[in-house]
């Protein structure tokens, strides 16, 4: 199964933001982690489902954590971020 890298991010007052540094534009946000979580990957499939229409490409591909430890962006959103490993469920697949 793929996953893709998740960053959660929290202030206080605020609910629990999610993003995904392979797939630009993508996240959510609940009240709670777990719900959170269910969210992201809820979210990922969504977005899938008409990416090629909005954007003319093919599903982003998940890079690794250590490609991603790599990209000095991603480096500068995780330091204050809560990682995670989210299932890609859709039925429209990555770009190969």
């Amino acid at each position: 199964m793929t996953h893709y890298i998740a960053l959660i991010h929290k202030e206080a007052d605020s609910c629990y933001g999610v993003s995904f540094p392979d797939v630009p534009g993508v996240t959510t946000a609940a009240d709670s982690l777990d719900e959170a979580l269910q969210k992201a990957s809820e979210v990922l499939e969504f977005a899938a489902e008409d990416w090629r229409e909005h954007t003319g490409r093919a599903f982003p591909q998940p890079r690794t954590i250590d490609d991603l430890r790599a990209d000095p962006a991603f480096q500068d959103d995780a330091a204050d971020a809560v990682i995670a490993a989210v299932p890609f469920r859709a039925k429209a697949e990555a770009a190969e």
